[in-house]
């Protein structure tokens, strides 16, 4: 049987090929950072990682790791209710808490499995769900695991929400979802007009914070904070994996019935291991640092507003962005992989990012900016983005 699924794959692989639609991985063999190694031996400046609060290799982090090796093992080897729990997963889970200004916390082994183990455990096809269309694929997932009716709005369009709202009253319980930034383009969603839409409808809201926690809002604690709505979201959802340290593991936190009850029945949550002692140790640590010490946000943010503002004074075509997300378009699939590549041959790690990743037509190079880079990192980025956009004709 398989001769024929093998020449089936082996096609469909050579046309995504020639459709320039190939995904190649490049190996690091360095720690991660503002400059990383390759492995064939080449020194990079990486401006394609989620490193946004330069965490990733934090001594700090690292030590605290340690620790937690010598003094709780490597791994669980089992999931939470049978005997995969901790005292530092506990510990981690009401830090997270604290830190978000919300009653509890369920920890899952990426935030892949918390958006997909939210709503099957707490819809049915009584409810509705309202998702914003640019949402992160692991929310689009979760949705279609569970039985609620399904609405769709435009990326933040407030109008569009509201018609969906209303179309979703025949429903039992509404749940607007949406990505608090949005990792393809860099904006932040509206809460403080979806949150009024919420309560006039009533609809309870849940936020994914995974590429705006640690990032937006003064502290770097997310949507609820830019806004000045700390503990008004019934759900939110997050990530270690980003500038949380940029390890592994997920979470949700918000309403204590919500966690309680994720905790009954969230899938993803009961059959998974927990997350390993030396990773819920790390997040501990890095909570406190990002909580005691506004360093990291601080460089992040002047780090963004520098390289935009250098970049749009080049004539770049940049989406607008509120975050530390610059996506630098270039609408062509071929000519976001051929800048690529010229980039990095310049020293710069970036990536194409290109249909089905983002709409057909949508190409673009999405730098993602961090704390750990220097301001001579953020001008040589600049330099040679200048160099081979030039080249190619991309600017004047």
């Amino acid at each position: 049987m398989y001769t024929n699924f093998q020449s089936f794959l082996e096609k469909e692989i050579t046309d995504i090929k020639e459709a320039g639609l190939y995904k190649n991985e490049r190996i690091i063999v360095s720690p991660q950072g503002g400059e990383i190694r390759l492995a064939n031996g080449n020194k990079v400046l990486n401006f394609c990682a989620n490193n946004y609060l330069g965490l990733a290799n934090n001594p700090q982090l690292i030590a605290a790791a340690k620790e937690a090796l010598d003094t709780h093992g490597y791994g669980m080897a089992s999931v939470r209710f049978i005997c995969g729990c901790s005292d530092i997963h506990k510990l981690l889970e009401q830090k997270i808490a604290e830190f978000f200004g919300t009653e509890d916390t369920i920890l899952y082994a990426a935030c892949f499995d918390a958006n997909g183990g939210v709503f099957e455990p707490l819809l049915t096809e009584e409810d509705a769900i309202i998702s914003d269309a640019l949402n992160h694929a692991s929310i689009i997932d979760g949705v279609r695991l569970c039985k609620a009716q399904r609405y769709r709005y435009n990326n933040a369009d407030m109008a569009d929400l509201e018609k969906q709202l209303q179309d979703a009253q025949a429903q039992r319980f509404r749940l607007i979802v949406t990505d608090g930034v949005f990792s393809m383009d860099g904006n932040v969603a509206p809460l403080d007009k979806i949150l009024p839409l919420a309560e006039k409808y009533d609809a309870m809201v849940m936020v994914d914070e995974s590429h705006s926690a640690g990032v937006v809002g003064a502290t770097g604690r997310g949507v609820t904070e830019q806004y000045n709505l700390r503990g008004k979201v019934e759900i939110l959802t997050g990530t270690l994996g980003k500038a949380f340290g940029g390890a592994i593991g997920g979470f949700t936190t918000g309403k204590k019935e919500i966690v309680e009850m994720l905790r009954q029945r969230s899938r993803p949550y009961l059959f998974s291991n927990s997350i390993p002692p030396m990773v819920s140790a790390a997040g501990i640590k890095m909570l406190e640092l990002i909580s005691e010490t506004n360093q990291f946000q601080d460089k992040l943010h002047n780090n963004v507003n520098y390289f935009i503002g250098k970049m749009k004074d080049l004539g770049f075509d940049i989406k607008p962005t509120q975050s530390a997300i610059c996506a630098v378009m270039l609408y062509d699939a071929k000519l976001s992989q051929d800048m690529a590549a010229k980039l990095q041959d310049e020293g710069i790690f970036v990536t194409g990012f290109y249909y089905p990743v983002v709409p057909k037509g949508q190409a673009r190079i999405r730098v993602q900016i961090s704390a750990a880079h220097e301001k001579e990192h953020l001008d040589k980025c600049i330099a040679a983005f200048t160099k081979v956009g030039k080249e190619m004709g991309v600017i004047k």
